[in-house]
């Protein structure tokens, strides 16, 4: 079995030396160089990497990454698509050889995409970038999927035990993002996925409105019914409309202007409700509603959906999943909101199991202090 590992590249030479290593279990490694300043192309090809420098303008991923894709050899069976932050754990290639399969056209794996302060994970997700030759093209400007060109079906299978792990350049610029989100939905207005990720940059953007709009749209989109994502949208738009009120009320305090906070976070509330209607089996949609109860100081309502994310014992291996919902956050609030109803008993049974997941020092305090109050 041959393998080939592909990518793209721009300025990413301090990645270099760990990306090769973690990859040279393929038999073949390519790099498409779209126009690096630093040594990126000359690091890469003395590790042995077969490299290729072409600027791509205007700039689009998915073109880029079909370039790299042409450099592969054509007596590749399995392909795989990663980028120079990436890297597999070590026996990788082993635990694909052992799941290869005649007939089968791609291939899922584990995937870290952020790892939290402490070292452990944060998100975690199935990828699937591993796939057959000549099958395949990208497309979408940005957030690129790979489509299957062929008329027939294909069939998909998971790797158990491979690993892919994600170590980002936090100081690399994002600032391409919207213009290539709303140039992959002109191109493509009935993709639901890709209506999503652009209110979702909309609103990571705190253009507010357009993200809310957008968000909208994309629940009325006949082929949006992946219930993840949808419970995902709502969520977005009940952030923003807490982010609205919440400078509503900045701005009541300032200039003792009329503000509709109270309409704003009413709607945030529905839509939540909504969102954990959609998903029940979510712990994200509860713990939003938490933290939107924290934040107005409805102490009932943060036991109430604490208590109901902490009944959701599996964490979904979609994309769609964040860390603090699995992390010390839950009981954090909860422990908060039964300080602030005198349940110091049930306080500082929450924040003991918050601290059990997290070493912060906020926590300890918190301890410290539910104690001395119960001692009062």
């Amino acid at each position: 079995m041959k393998i080939s590992v592909y990518a793209i590249a721009k300025n990413e030479e301090k990645f270099a030396d760990d990306w090769v290593n973690s990859m040279k279990e393929a038999d073949e490694i390519v790099v498409l160089d779209t126009g690096s300043t630093d040594g990126t192309a000359k690091k890469l090809k003395s590790l042995g990497v077969k490299v290729k420098t072409e600027k791509i303008s205007p700039w689009r991923f998915d073109v880029a990454r079909n370039k790299s894709l042409q450099m592969v050899s054509p007596d590749t069976d399995v392909c795989v698509c990663t980028d120079l932050d990436e890297r597999f754990e070590k026996g990788w290639r082993k635990k694909l050889e052992d799941s290869f399969e005649k007939g089968v056209k791609q291939y899922r794996y584990r995937y870290t995409w952020s790892f939290n302060p402490d070292g452990s994970e944060g998100v975690v997700f199935w990828s699937e970038k591993i796939h057959s030759y000549g099958d395949f093209v990208w497309t979408h400007p940005v957030h690129e999927v790979l489509q299957y060109t062929k008329k027939d079906g294909y069939k998909s299978k998971f790797i158990d035990g491979m690993q892919l792990n994600h170590y980002p350049d936090d100081k690399k610029s994002r600032s391409n993002y919207l213009p290539l989100l709303e140039l992959s939905v002109k191109e493509c207005p009935d993709d639901d996925r890709n209506m999503h990720y652009l209110g979702r940059e909309y609103m990571f953007r705190r253009d507010f409105d357009k993200a809310i709009s957008t968000l909208a749209k994309h629940l009325t989109m006949p082929k949006a019914t992946w219930k993840d994502e949808r419970c995902a949208s709502m969520r977005y738009i009940a952030r923003c409309l807490a982010a609205k009120a919440s400078a509503a009320n900045q701005q009541d305090d300032k200039n003792n202007l009329p503000a509709s906070k109270q309409n704003l976070l009413s709607q945030a509330e529905n839509w939540l409700l909504a969102a954990v209607a959609e998903a029940p089996y979510l712990r994200e949609p509860f713990i939003d509603l938490a933290t939107l109860y924290y934040n107005n100081q409805n102490w009932y309502g943060v036991i109430y959906a604490c208590r109901k994310a902490l009944e959701i014992k599996s964490r979904s291996l979609s994309y769609i999943n964040e860390p603090q919902s699995w992390g010390a956050l839950p009981y954090d609030l909860l422990s908060i909101a039964f300080y602030n109803l005198k349940d110091f008993d049930n306080a500082i049974s929450a924040v003991k199991q918050a601290i059990a997941l997290s070493d912060e020092q906020r926590l300890k305090d918190n301890l410290n202090l539910f104690v001395k109050e119960k001692s009062l």
